[in-house]
């Protein structure tokens, strides 16, 4: 039987492999042969849309033909929040893993009450490494220490993440088809006016599209495999590259050009703080491995960073190393110099030594932690590098819809989930603020926001800040659960405006309304994800959509938390208020779209439905918004069957010893889930209240309410000024700095350059005059003068007379023959 599912396990490396290298057999295809492939490239779409079709295929055989039957789900942690405190089956080892794995049914840490003891936060047993598969495909190279590798790391999460993004990327490449139909022929860009008064017209780049879109999944299945953090970097480069393509998709547009080197640049600051996080692991951890690698006889060759810093020795607690220590020390001794630290070190007491050494240790963990989240704040737009994702609208709508979904965004959050067990409880503090801030700020930019894009937009950058503050709380299942539900709403509301805009071909609020009676499919459709993203359900009971089930688990932790550290009460406030004002702006944007009297009767007249192409996605991912979240479809379950190894157990921080982070069970306690469901119940319906007194019964007149609030609203409009303060902050700074560097190399160095140049003129005037003409153009000179010379004298022997010839040819026949006969004599 051991055998049996050995075998069946090593499927899932070749399964999930193929399905990450199909969207990049797509791309290589189309970029060959895109123009060829049918009239304009049609056939390009078809194809990269079997591809990833086919991505999702084996994706679902790796979860439901290969992992569950290896990993039956028990339903121990229930769904959705729920908890039982029943044990269920019992352990059993892990062969592809690290030894000390166990099946969620018999794990050993299950909860065996829910009550906390001890210290009073709960002295729950802390849980091993989940059941993983990891391995190395290719070997790229060994630096000494170093090796690089092209690897795997399969999980629950690993397999879950690969449904996800193949289904959702598949809806929308399926909804591309269709939206995108105007690439087909040659496209005039009815925003791009030309010199001499003419719109722009150019051919379509319709296989172009899908040739992007294939190297897109293909970079964000990458990320989900890797079984580095160094492979992980590479992936994460590409998949900035490709949003770059695709954000500037329409690149005659100064405002998608713009945008598309916007992102490109905003995420490469974030990335400088993830090479200085990846430093900082390689300097003192030896290794880039996630997991431990064996060799053929299932022996540890190479300890991952997870072994490393949470043994089974320390409780599978984050304990920094030897070698982290000794790093840190010896970057402290190099900047204080040696002198000091000995002295210290001569002071000290072994035991002050040894907590300092701790200490030590745990800065250079903080500083990893908060190196590798740097890259997430960029690439998942999190403040302060949240600017650049609202600009991205400006690629086609499909794009917006991929990548507020299931890949560039979902990528930040996902890392942060993979990363977790390497994450101190003061790094993990740290991300909790930022995604804190992050969903307050974007929440209330999205309030005044009129274009129904941007409005998403940032509604997606609002709920990345949830993930990220369920994460940093400590509630790794909440925080990923959230990911997974919002992909599915997100992706559908953005595909919803994409038929909009494809009806009355605006982006305005201001300029739709009453579209409902017109557009029925995708006005329902949009409603449902409207009530998805606000976490609409029956409060305190299992029914509800998907949202409903996530965001009431990070509302739940944020009441847990509090209750262990009452100082920080904003990580509280925040997600309660930012829930309120997300179903405002969400029920605004549906009353202003689909409600009331057409503001544009021209638009309204030529509105339509979208075809099947792009109707049929809406379908699925709303069945999937509802859905995918009900408790017994096991989502919770099989996340939790992923949890992270050590994460279980409530932590106490080491440079912050009161800050703790409760057990993330503990917040599905009765009294904390009563209360926070019905705050989140109560929040989420005063703001789709305050929404309907004022879009849809026209109680109040948005108008009236602008004018009274007119320096907030300005403030809001004006995005709290984040780019006319980065603007003044950075871009003028380097325009000056430009400038005076761009002054200096005119003035000064291109000055010394032309005084070289003139006295290299000089120089060789001079070299002319004295040298060249006196020289050498004298002695060419002599020489063709003394050569003509004596041809003028040879000249002279030309007589042309016969009889002088005739003498000649005879003395010379004299001399020759007396000149021989001298030589053979002597």
């Amino acid at each position: 039987m051991e055998s049996t599912a050995t075998n069946a396990l090593d499927l899932l490396p070749l399964l999930l492999c193929g399905a990450w290298l199909t969207p990049l057999a797509s791309f290589v295809a189309i970029l060959f042969f895109g123009k060829h492939m049918g009239a304009h490239g049609k056939t390009a779409g078809l194809v990269a849309t079997g591809a990833i079709g086919f991505s999702f295929l084996l994706s679902c055989i790796a979860l439901f033909g290969v992992w569950l039957p290896e990993h039956p789900l028990s339903g121990g942690h229930g769904h959705g929040g729920e908890h039982s405190e029943e044990h269920h089956g019992e352990e059993h080892g892990d062969e592809h893993g690290d030894g000390s794995h166990a099946a969620l049914g018999g794990s050993p840490y299950q909860l065996t009450a829910l009550a906390g003891g001890g210290d009073g936060h709960g002295d729950h047993a802390n849980n091993p490494a989940p059941p993983h598969i990891n391995g190395e495909w290719y070997s790229l190279g060994e630096f000494g220490d170093l090796k690089l590798t092209i690897g795997y790391y399969i999980d629950s999460l690993t397999v879950l993440m690969f449904c996800m993004v193949t289904l959702i990327a598949t809806c929308v490449h399926l909804y591309a088809t269709g939206y995108m139909h105007d690439e087909l022929h040659d496209f005039t860009d009815p925003e791009v006016t030309l010199d001499n008064g003419e719109l722009l017209t150019r051919p379509g780049r319709y296989w172009r599209f899908f040739q992007y879109l294939s190297l897109f999944c293909f970079s964000m299945l990458g990320i989900v495999i890797a079984g580095n953090i160094a492979m992980v970097f590479v992936f994460w480069e590409l998949v900035g590259i490709c949003s770059y393509f695709l954000i500037g998709f329409y690149v005659e547009r100064k405002s998608a050009s713009t945008a598309a080197n916007k992102a490109f640049i905003v995420n490469r600051v974030g990335d400088f703080g993830m090479l200085i996080g990846l430093m900082a692991l390689w300097s003192s951890l030896g290794t880039f491995s996630f997991g431990d690698l064996k060799n053929a006889e299932g022996e540890v060759v190479e300890q991952g960073m997870f072994s490393q810093l949470r043994t089974e020795e320390n409780d599978y607690k984050l304990v920094p190393t030897e070698s982290m220590a000794v790093e840190q020390a010896r970057l402290s001794s190099d900047s204080e110099g040696e002198e000091a630290a000995e002295g210290e070190a001569a002071e000290a007491t072994e035991e002050d030594a040894t907590e300092e050494t701790d200490k030590s240790g745990q800065w250079l963990l903080f500083i990893a932690g908060v190196g590798i989240f740097c890259g997430c704040v960029g690439k998942s737009a999190q403040f302060p590098l949240h600017v650049w994702l609202p600009d991205a609208m400006e690629g086609p709508t499909p794009v917006s819809a991929l990548v507020h979904s299931a890949t560039m965004v979902a990528a930040g959050v996902y890392l942060v989930g993979r990363f977790f067990p390497v994450f101190s409880p003061e790094a993990l503090l740290v991300i909790a603020y930022v995604g804190c801030i992050t969903l307050f700020l974007a929440a209330t930019i999205a309030i005044t926001a009129t274009d129904i894009k941007r409005v998403l937009a940032y509604s997606t950058v609002s709920q990345l800040g949830y993930m990220m503050l369920a994460l940093g709380l400590g509630a790794w299942t909440a925080g990923i659960f959230h990911l997974i539900t919002h992909a599915f709403f997100k992706g559908l509301l953005f595909m919803c405006s994409g038929s909009v805009i494809h009806a009355v071909h605006t982006n305005e609020m201001t300029e739709m309304g009453g579209l409902r009676k017109k557009m029925p499919i995708t006005a329902y459709t949009m409603l449902v994800g409207c009530l998805a993203i606000i976490g609409a359900g029956i409060p305190l009971t299992k029914i509800g959509l998907s949202g409903y089930y996530s965001k009431d688990a990070i509302i739940e932790q944020a009441f847990s938390f509090f209750g262990e550290n009452p100082g920080h009460s904003l990580l509280l406030v925040a997600p309660v208020i930012g829930a309120m004002i997300t179903a405002f702006y969400m029920f605004r944007l549906w009353y202003m779209t689909f409600c009331g009297e057409p503001r544009d009767a021209h638009r309204y007249d030529h509105a339509h439905e979208s075809p099947s192409s792009m109707t049929t996605p809406l379908l699925i991912m709303s069945f999937f918004a509802i859905a995918v979240g009900w408790p017994f479809l096991g989502l919770v379950d099989l996340l939790e069957q992923g949890r992270p190894i050590g994460t279980q157990a409530t932590t106490q921080g080491v440079l912050l010893p009161s800050l703790v982070l409760p057990d993330e069970h503990l917040s599905h306690l009765e009294p904390i889930k009563t209360q926070a469901g019905l705050t989140a119940f109560t929040a989420a319906a005063a703001g789709l209240l305050l929404a309907t007194v004022i879009y849809l019964w026209r109680a109040l007149n948005p108008a009236e309410i602008k004018q009274t609030f007119t320096p907030l609203y300005r403030a809001l409009w004006n995005k709290w000024w984040f780019d006319e303060l980065y603007h003044v902050v950075f871009t003028l700074p380097t325009l000056a700095l430009g400038k005076v560097i761009a002054a200096i190399d005119k003035n000064l160095i291109d000055g010394l350059i032309h005084a070289s140049a003139r006295g290299s003129r000089g120089v060789s005037k001079v070299v002319e005059l004295v040298f060249d003409r006196t020289v050498i153009d004298g002695s060419v000179n002599a020489f063709a003068r003394g050569t003509w010379d004596v041809g003028v004298w040879l000249k002279r022997i030309q007589t042309g007379s016969l009889r002088q010839y005739v003498m000649f040819i005879a003395v010379g026949t004299l001399f020759v023959y007396l000149a021989a006969t001298v030589v053979w004599l002597s």
